[in-house]
């Protein structure tokens, strides 16, 4: 197929990977409940001739090529499956026919993707073996952690995976080194106060108007203590109070999420929304309860591999292809927990689709532009086939 001006795959392998993705989104499934997206992926393995195993990881799968020689490196690519709880109005004739469920960040692509690439590399390793991950659970279950506790990567020697995004168009591909993305952090503030008539404040205990300082003063922290050039959000999004015009709130509570890039400055950070918390709840004689959830680790690209990823993209795109940015992305991803373990490189996949510059993922209208699947599969195999042959050295 000529994508982006490059014969980077067979017609036959994109028509039938775009095909897997529109199945898998019409059908898409929470996470640790991606049934029905196994089955396509174990019957598309099973099509290729590619041993697997299914049922990794609660619902993952795990195929395996390997090379005529059976020796050699061991390359892992990987891609998430789970969809998110939105519901759809894209008006897509492969809209979802699931109520309340979507796959608004392209996990169904990345399915699609890794089948492709599955597809390009089938037959083509003359040494060392390459594992296929359809790993569940990323969108808040740590579906990594039960691929990891399976045993099945024990071995591997470097791994990929790859996200759709829908700031580059396709061709583009985010490619650095070092942090590229944040701790997801979470927290809980609940307040207790002295409920009342609204007319007599003075008789009660305002749980509103302390969750209100709340909001303003945790703030501070990003502002006025965080070095400002460490990334750093601290984000409410939702806040809870009250329940009639005339009363003053007993009680109210605060939930949001924190998002850094450093050790020291999320340890800061954490320790500084309980100290504000408690000060201004003994300001305005309130109970003031903090919990904080850890999140996800960043995803942190090894430098080898990095490069790997770089020089794969450029034989396949050219070099304008490559971007490589300074920036870190602020979102989180699971896939740090292989990170932790394996050497790796994460990369962020152009599919910007005419029209929808605007919408961002987990959006009820989120689209990729398909095009942009040809790319993910066709780096993934280079990637891997780059990987053994540089680690063979």
């Amino acid at each position: 197929m000529d994508t982006t001006g490059y014969n980077i795959m067979p017609e036959e392998i994109f028509k039938n990977i775009v095909d897997i993705r529109r199945r898998i989104h019409m059908y898409p499934e929470l996470n640790y409940k991606e049934v029905k997206t196994a089955a396509v992926i174990s019957e598309e393995l099973t099509r290729l001739g590619i041993e697997h195993e299914t049922g990794v990881g609660v619902t993952g799968i795990v195929g395996k090529i390997t090379s005529n020689s059976g020796k050699g490196p061991v390359v892992a690519l990987r891609a998430d499956m789970d969809a998110i709880a939105i519901q759809e109005q894209t008006g897509l004739p492969f809209a979802s026919k699931i109520p309340g469920v979507m796959h608004a960040c392209g996990h169904d692509g990345h399915v699609a993707m890794l089948l492709g690439a599955a597809a390009l590399l089938k037959d083509k390793l003359e040494d060392g073996t390459v594992l296929l991950v359809f790993q569940p659970a990323e969108e808040g279950g740590a579906g990594a952690l039960k691929i990891i506790e399976s045993g099945k990567l024990e071995g591997v020697d470097a791994i990929f995976g790859c996200h759709l995004d829908r700031h580059f168009k396709p061709g583009k591909l985010v490619l650095q080194k070092g942090p590229i993305s944040a701790y997801t952090d979470k927290f809980e503030i609940c307040i207790s106060g002295k409920g009342g008539h609204a007319a007599q404040p003075h008789d009660a205990v305002d749980a509103i108007v302390v969750a209100s300082m709340l909001v303003m003063s945790l703030q501070t922290i990003v502002s006025r203590e965080a070095n400002p050039a460490h990334p750093l959000i601290v984000s409410v999004g939702k806040i809870e109070g009250g329940a009639i015009h005339n009363a003053i709130a007993e009680s109210a509570s605060l939930l949001g999420t924190v998002r850094s890039t450093e050790p020291q400055v999320r340890e800061k950070v954490l320790n500084g929304i309980k100290r504000i918390s408690k000060a201004i709840g003994s300001l305005h004689d309130a109970k003031v309860d903090v919990k904080i959830t850890n999140g996800y680790p960043p995803v942190t690209n090894t430098p080898e591999e990095t490069l790997i990823a770089q020089e794969a993209a450029r034989s396949l795109l050219g070099d304008s292809a490559v971007i490589d940015s300074d920036y870190v992305n602020m979102g989180g991803e699971d896939f740090s927990y292989y990170q932790e373990k394996i050497p790796g490189c994460f990369a962020r996949v152009g599919a910007q689709k005419e029209g929808l510059e605007s919408i961002p993922a987990h959006s009820a209208f989120f689209d990729i532009d398909e095009s942009a699947l040809a790319v993910g599969a066709a780096y993934m195999a280079r990637a891997a086939l780059l990987t053994i042959e540089r680690k063979l050295g």
